[in-house]
This record gives structure tokens, sequence and C-alpha cells, in this order.
């Protein structure tokens, strides 16, 4: 099981997926990178793929709560390339695509480096936070988007990960909501005021 930790305080089933909904600014990311350091600090492995920000940020999100040198954690950064940023190359902790738009080539970099962590280093237990879903739908429709997050949940799964997935309740319709939540096994949505609630299977 995988321990979701405060606030939450409840166990997961490995290979699930968790939606975490809510409007802008309300902690989705702060939440997402408390659990991933707390599976860092387990020994798990944690792997984040950010269309929002460069993998620099995100190590400076990790760097507060937990010591993740010399553990299993890496990036897909899918935003520095597109900046312009040309000298980038790929490393273990790093993996870089040419944008958010190319969901193949995010596909293809996590893949390497699950694979990496799950087989070569037979780390069993992996955490993984894409952040966010709403700026894949910024670039591209729907049914795109679904039908990438059907892959990507897909190999969550296969390998017994624990899949967390960041999206602006607020800037999608009730259709687009409904639809992507099918390829999720609960929804974590956080508040304007207040703590966050789950909505998880068997809790």
């Amino acid at each position: 099981m995988y321990d979701l930790g405060p606030p939450l305080d409840v166990e997961i089933e490995p290979g699930s997926n968790l939606l975490l909904s809510g409007p802008a600014l309300t902690g989705k990311k702060r939440l997402a990178f408390d659990m991933l350091a707390a599976g860092v600090r387990n020994g798990e492995g944690a792997i984040v793929v950010s269309n929002t920000d460069g993998a620099k940020r995100v190590f400076e999100a990790l760097d507060g709560r937990v010591d993740y040198v010399d553990r299993p954690v890496a990036v897909v950064d899918c935003v520095t390339r597109q900046q312009g940023m040309s000298e980038t190359h790929d490393d273990a902790r790093v993996r870089y695509t040419s944008s958010p738009v190319d969901m193949t080539g995010v596909g293809i970099k996590f893949s390497e480096i699950l694979e990496e962590f799950y087989e070569r280093q037979s780390i069993e237990r992996n955490r993984v936070f894409l952040d966010s879903l709403s700026t894949l739908l910024m670039y591209s429709d729907l049914q795109t988007v679904f039908r990438f997050l059907h892959v990507f949940t897909g190999r969550v799964q296969s390998v017994d990960g624990l899949g967390l997935y960041a999206i602006d309740s607020s800037a999608h319709d009730d259709k687009t909501m409904n639809t992507l939540k099918q390829l999720f096994d609960g929804v974590i949505e956080t508040h304007e005021d207040g703590e966050p609630t789950a909505n998880l299977p068997d809790v």
C-alpha cells in the first residue's frame, strides 16, 4: 500500500492513479510534492513529468521537503527546451522533451525513467506526478489527451506505481472533467479554504 501521508492519512492500493482536482492556487502541487517526498523518505522512486516548471524549479520544490541526493528521483522536463534553452542534455536525473505538445516524446522519456527505476534498479515502488493536465488541454483536444493518459495511467498501473495528476477544475467544463475522471481510481479535491477531501476506493 502507498501511504498518502498528512493531511489525508490514508493508504491506497499499488497501481492506483489519482486525480488532484481543484481551482487554481488551492495547493494541488504542494500536496503532490508532499506525497512524493513521503515516498522518497520510504525509499520509493519519484518521477515528476512537468509541463509547467523546468527541472530546476521541480528540484527546488523537493529540496525543502526531503534529501533526495542519491535517491531515485527524476524529472521529465517539457518546458525548458521550448523556452529556447537548447543546451540541455538528458542525464540520470532529467530527461527533456521539445515541448508540452510532444506527448509521444513525454511518453518515451517517462517510460525510460520508469524502466530504469523499476527494472534496472529494482525499485518496486514509484510515485509519479504529472503537472498538469490543464496544460495538456491548452495545447491539444480532449480526445488526444484522453488517449495519451489512457496509455500513461496504464503504464503506472502495470508497475504497481502511484500516479498523481493535477488539473485546474475551474478551467474546464463538466464534460471534460467527467471524461477524464473515467481514467482515475479516485479523486482528491483541493479547496480555497479547508483541507483537501478524498474520494478514493475502499476509503
